[in-house]
């Protein structure tokens, strides 16, 4: 927060006397000083540079001005169309360098690029295929031919099913099936009727697309799509085996791209073993307590990840007080791993956060603590209920509100959130690809930011969008939003925010923005080699 000081308010009553007396011409002076004082009110603009400091911001406008005068600007422009742009710029390079603390708005099936789940888990023992009538596939692993599924081909066994095809990697890659002149015969790169024209693994479990206007005419289709890719992804993660192993791997992919602390929406569902034994929501926080465990004695510079216990906002309102009872017992019996709770889904289709008011007023009621961690306004359809979440969740005194784009257009809620220190998760590149906003210049964060309302960025589902852990959203953010008036105190302010704005106890925090800083301080030498 930036609060007006006794010399903002000197400068405001000096030019407020000079238009009212006399029109004198323009003062340099007192052009410079509108001019400081706006600077000083931005994210960013009250950290005060060092010398080095100084220097890499002088480095990095240069760069900042390469991208801002291209041809093609990448913010302008879909991600899925940028990408390319963004990996080669050297802005990019910087910022995939950088520490960025923590991310703090993350979905656990969406966190892990899908490359590590084709190529890594999908060629594992007793890995099952079935092919949809929507054209999309689905994974089991079991240790006999499992029971079959309506609007599903009969299960075939990978492995089987590689092996009977010209080149494997076909099913892995993009691959649009032939036609069989034998309905049933599989083998030397063609298949049955069935799979006419289904795409790879790869594009079943990810957005991206070379034409996303056209694919994505609207938001209902790209929302069904997105559940889709859940969908997918959904069998080969809730193995048991599995779902360790994606948690390690998708800590150690934040981890490269410099990120030292993520907290993770998760559904906590229900796994399964190889022979159909099920697994309960206290196995899968036991299992992310022990995965956590061991990352931070590999990686020890780690300080770990917590669990935001979520539910689909679909659920009835019965429903509702059980999934609020059952993430109480969870908070109380995993207080280190658990920091809170959350509903999730398309919030448009979504039923209100008032809707579920009874359920989310028994914390309180109890004397128990249940941190809420909303999401909310992730919306554009100005006036309808949904759009009075942002308003329900600072009642309900929710810790943070995730992705809040509707925010610009409640001046008194956005005061609340302003006066309480409750800061947006902001997510530019899911926000763009789920249509909310085209260009991101005009994303609402940009005013947020130019007001220095408290923000953090982050990624949401990162995998979905072939985007790094975090530093595509940084670029996004850094060069769409505030474009040559950001600066590295912006970059600097919004990493320390990412820790400032975690549920870390307090203690953990200072000692987690001590050690950000030296690392900072690192990267900011290294950077003027």
């Amino acid at each position: 927060m930036h609060a007006v000081t006794l010399r903002d308010l000197m400068w405001i009553w000096m030019l407020f006397l000079c238009c009212a007396s006399c029109y004198c011409g323009p003062d340099p002076r007192k052009r410079e000083a509108l001019i400081r004082l706006e600077a000083s009110r931005r994210t960013g603009g009250n950290i005060t540079l060092n010398e080095r400091e100084n220097l890499l911001d002088r480095k990095l406008q240069k760069l900042k001005q390469h991208d801002m005068e291209a041809r093609q600007f990448p913010p302008s422009m879909h991600f899925f169309k940028a990408k390319h742009l963004i990996d080669q710029s050297p802005v990019f390079s910087l910022l995939q360098k950088m520490p960025k603390g923590a991310a703090l708005h993350v979905h656990d099936f969406a966190m892990v690029g899908v490359d590590w789940l084709v190529r890594n888990v999908s060629y594992r023992e007793n890995c099952y295929v079935c092919f949809t009538d929507e054209q999309t596939v689905r994974f089991i692993f079991s240790s006999g031919q499992p029971a079959s599924r309506p609007h599903c081909s009969s299960w075939s066994l990978l492995r089987s099913l590689r092996g009977k095809i010209k080149n494997s990697t076909d099913l892995d890659n993009r691959y649009s099936l032939k036609h069989c002149s034998e309905p049933e015969t599989i083998g030397e790169g063609c298949l049955s009727q069935m799979f006419i024209s289904i795409h790879s693994f790869i594009r079943n479990l990810t957005l991206f697309t070379e034409d996303p206007d056209r694919a994505y005419p609207s938001q209902d289709t790209v929302w069904k799509r997105f559940k889709q890719a859940f969908l997918v992804a959904y069998g080969l993660v809730t193995y048991a085996p599995v779902f360790k192993d994606y948690l390690y791997e998708g800590l150690r992919q934040f981890y490269e791209d410099n990120i030292m602390y993520v907290e993770i929406r998760a559904l906590l569902p229900v796994t399964y073993e190889l022979d159909g034994r099920k697994n309960n929501k206290d196995w899968s926080m036991r299992a992310c307590q022990d995965v956590v465990r061991r990352f931070t004695a590999s990686y020890p510079d780690f300080l770990g990840a917590r669990v935001i216990f979520t539910v689909h906002r679909s659920i009835n309102a019965a429903e509702a007080v059980k999934t609020v009872e059952e993430a109480m017992t969870l908070h109380r019996n995993f207080p280190d791993i658990m920091a809170g709770f959350d509903f999730v889904g398309q919030e448009d289709l979504g039923r209100p956060l008032w809707y579920f008011k009874d359920a989310l007023s028994l914390p309180e009621d109890r004397g128990v603590n249940l941190p809420y961690f909303f999401h909310a306004g992730e919306t554009d359809s100005q006036g309808t209920d949904v759009d009075q979440n942002l308003m329900d969740a600072l009642l309900f005194n929710t810790t943070r509100i995730g992705h809040g784009f509707a925010l610009a257009r409640h001046p008194v809620v956005k005061e609340m959130s302003r006066k309480m220190d409750v800061p947006l998760e902001v997510c530019p590149i899911s926000n763009q690809v789920l249509k909310l906003v085209s260009d991101l210049r005009d994303h609402p964060a940009a005013v947020l930011m130019a007001e220095g309302h408290p923000v953090v960025i982050s990624s949401d589902d990162p995998a979905l969008f072939g985007a790094t852990a975090l530093s595509h959203d940084f670029y996004e953010a850094f060069m769409g939003f505030g474009g040559m008036s950001f600066n590295l105190g912006t970059l600097k302010e919004l990493v320390i925010n990412s820790l400032r704005y975690s549920s870390l106890p307090s203690q953990t925090k200072k000692k987690a923005i001590e050690v950000l800083l030296g690392k900072w301080d690192k990267f900011v030498s290294e950077s003027l080699l």
